[in-house]
């Protein structure tokens, strides 16, 4: 399902019972992330929230704050517009899987899933609602309006906010350490200089004024890499940063995808219809028509790097400060009936545990590929993303665990994961208990474990050193021979079938 506006979506998740709206004013400074994090640790995820008077400095914006809006299962499943997360992982999956055509019947087949996908392509337009509000920042603004009365959000108000910068937006302050204000859920979008190839990432911004803020881009990240041919050139890098519209964007960017694939393909896909991109205002790149904001400028490779952070993150643990690029704002476009989305990050479980679980599902069929044997995989909360990984698989040889330890650790963003336990295939790796009881009664720590070493997240704390680290492995299958286990390996405790039928009609024949 595509959605053509945030407030459509919005309106989605009211009907479906999964939005709590505040109608009084709550800050940006501290207060919302105290309701959202309350909300985000109930069971399931809670609801979505929309703060309609969102405070700045004591300052009602005219625009609402929406939060939480992707942080359950549903919610994810309504973003898509599906019924689960599971069914779009489903059909991906068998699309992936198609084999070239062997007869006619089979090529009109593969023509209609073809037919299907074009769609996905994105599309150039000349305008979209993202532009219904144009601030540049080369020449002062032609008038300045007073701000307005904070608009219903059901009934968009056509009057002009403020012309906008990011002082006066809702951003906001999520930590009492943080370093400042950040913008949590920013589509930050580049280009490779060389292959003109697009990347839309999401990277942290700390405010430092109304027209400069930080560009947290981690050194693995393709911004970064994109970052680092402008640095050898010394040539401006064009950058653009849109929030909201349509949250299939949103989370296509993400999404673990490889290097040169676009994330607007992704999403075109995900909602079933083109992203429509118009051309910013300042620079060449292009962003949803469709977005609610529009952050336009450039990093200048000449100019230093300065401090960012500390920031409360999603490792539970504040990131400290570290030196990383200006981002010089040249234009803010926006709707009129703009809504600001925003999420928080913290100590687990938060919004973004759904976020990552359903991208594992949906590239689950890409693992596969690469690893037949595997069943299932899960990144529990409490590994807060790449941490920790559970995988079960279909064991038929000796030392298959450690094939897929090795793997894994090879395949993109899982080369940060810190532990990889493997188990056998009847293990449920979403159920955290099921999958500890495996590694207790199933591993000898000494013969069934293994150290490596590779990169590191850069936000890890707990590494010696920045950006590299060691990986620990644990092998909890059952041991076949060659696997240094010299006797003989026992059954699982279970009950017969037949017994189990037997007293599931006597209790169900005892309890009507």
């Amino acid at each position: 399902m595509a959605y053509d506006s945030f407030r459509e979506f919005l309106s989605q998740l009211e009907a479906a019972g999964e939005l709590k709206r505040f109608p009084q004013p709550v800050a940006t400074e501290l207060e919302i992330s105290e309701i959202a994090d309350r909300e985000m640790k109930k069971p399931g995820g809670g609801q979505g929230l929309l703060f309609e008077k969102p405070t700045v400095n004591g300052q009602v914006s005219p625009f609402p704050l929406a939060i939480n809006t992707l942080g359950s299962h549903r919610r994810m499943a309504l973003c898509l517009g599906a019924d689960s997360v599971d069914a779009v992982a489903a059909e991906l999956g068998s699309i992936i899987k198609t084999k070239p055509p062997t007869s006619f019947r089979e090529a009109m087949k593969l023509l209609g899933t073809a037919l299907d996908l074009r769609h996905a392509k994105p599309k150039l337009v000349k305008s979209g609602p993202c532009k219904e509000v144009i601030r540049k920042f080369d020449t002062p603004p032609a008038r300045i309006d007073p701000w307005p009365p904070a608009p219903d959000w059901r009934a968009p108000t056509t009057l002009s906010p403020k012309p906008p910068t990011l002082l006066n937006l809702p951003i906001q302050q999520c930590w009492p350490l943080d370093g400042g204000r950040f913008i949590t859920l920013p589509c930050v979008v580049t280009k490779d200089p060389d292959t003109g190839g697009r990347n839309i990432g999401m990277y942290r911004m700390q405010i430092y004024d109304g027209q400069t803020s930080g560009m947290h881009w981690q050194l693995q990240k393709v911004g970064a890499r994109h970052g680092r041919r402008y640095y050898e050139t010394a040539t401006r890098m064009p950058v653009a940063v849109f929030l909201g519209g349509d949250p299939a964007c949103t989370f296509a960017a993400t999404a673990p995808l490889p290097d040169g694939l676009d994330e607007f393909l992704l999403a075109g896909y995900l909602r079933r219809k083109s992203v429509e991109l118009v051309k910013c205002e300042t620079n060449d790149l292009e962003v949803p028509a469709n977005a609610d904001f529009v952050i336009e400028g450039y990093v200048d490779p000449r100019e230093p790097l300065r401090e960012e952070g500390p920031f409360g993150d999603h490792t539970g643990y504040y990131s400290l400060p570290e030196a990383y690029p200006v981002f010089h704002i040249t234009a803010i476009t926006h709707r009129k009936d703009a809504v600001y989305p925003a999420t928080l990050v913290g100590v687990p479980p938060m919004e973004d545990f759904y976020l990552g679980s359903a991208s594992v599902k949906l590239f689950l069929p890409v693992f596969k590929m690469n690893f037949p044997e595997i069943v299932d995989i899960a990144l529990p909360s409490e590994g807060v993303f790449h941490n920790l990984v559970f995988v079960s698989i279909r064991k038929s040889y000796p030392m298959q665990a450690y094939k897929i330890m090795h793997g894994l650790w090879g395949m993109g963003q899982m080369m940060f994961a810190k532990y990889i336990v493997v188990v056998d295939h009847d293990v449920d790796v979403h159920n955290t208990s099921e999958v500890l009881f495996r590694l207790c009664a199933n591993t000898d720590p000494q013969r069934d474990s293994i150290f490596t070493k590779g990169p590191a997240d850069v936000l890890d704390h707990a590494t010696t050193d920045l950006a590299v680290g060691s990986k620990f492995g644990i092998d909890a299958t059952h041991k076949l021979p060659g696997e240094s286990h010299k006797r003989g390996w026992p059954p699982l405790i279970r009950m017969s079938d037949a017994v189990r039928k037997k007293i599931d009609l006597l209790l169900k024949a005892s309890n009507p």
